[in-house]
């Protein structure tokens, strides 16, 4: 397979630079939008990665997906947020789908999924706007939840800060499959094979203050019956 160096965007596919490009392994790699959208919508849970006064920092948060931008959001007292604005960052998705048992020790790996975009870390500036923002990140996790809730309050807009980059580049690698054992290996007596890794949510645990009896909405049941970590 060709392996690109250097390649322009389209409507399909990121561009292909330096910061992208695969360079161990490549066969793995996707650049079309399609497989990059599919790894960053499949978990909530990302890093972003930045550097503040030279020292580099790598930060978990929420993040969700508009098209090709991608919000995460925080604390207004944040240094890390304060200082990321305006700057480059790299952010990451990645997601464990099983254990690899090979018959050597060296062939022993993992099947997964994992996305990397780069941006340049924008803030989203007034009230409405956070609003939405905030809104969108609820509905995308718990669909039907933000309107059930009370009105949010213009303390909490100010104590929270939402940032978001549009993707300039980004890449998906991801290993699907059984041990890749040498040939000479296939008749050593031990067991190989793949444990899978499984990502889904659990029964319902309702807190001491919600009424008895009280049933789960019926979005949240439909997900948690779905066994996605997203809608």
């Amino acid at each position: 397979m060709t392996h690109p160096k250097h390649r322009p965007a389209t409507d399909a596919a990121f561009a292909v630079d330096e910061r992208n490009r695969a360079k161990r392994l490549h066969e793995r790699a996707k650049y079309d939008r399609a497989a990059v959208h599919a790894v960053l919508d499949a978990s909530p849970l990302c890093h972003v990665a930045y550097v503040v006064d030279g020292q580099p920092y790598v930060t978990p948060t929420l993040h969700w997906r508009v098209g090709d931008r991608v919000y995460w959001h925080g604390s207004s007292a944040s240094r890390f947020l304060k200082k990321a604005q305006g700057t480059p960052v790299c952010l990451t998705v990645s997601l464990l789908d099983g254990y690899v048992l090979a018959r050597s020790a060296f062939h022993h790996s993992v099947n997964y999924r994992s996305a990397m975009v780069f941006g340049t870390a924008q803030l989203v500036e007034g009230r409405e706007a956070s609003e939405a923002a905030l809104r969108h990140m609820m509905e995308s996790l718990y669909p039907g939840r933000w309107d059930a809730l009370r009105p949010v309050t213009d303390q909490e807009l100010k104590a929270t800060r939402v940032l978001y980059l549009d993707i300039e580049a980004a890449s998906m690698k991801d290993r699907d499959g059984p041990p890749s054992d040498e040939p000479e290996d296939l008749t050593h007596p031990v067991w190989a094979g793949v444990i899978p890794v499984r990502h889904s949510l659990g029964a319902a645990e309702p807190d001491a203050h919600t009424p008895e009896g009280m049933a789960v909405p019926e979005g949240l049941a439909a997900l948690i019956a779905s066994g996605k970590l997203r809608p």
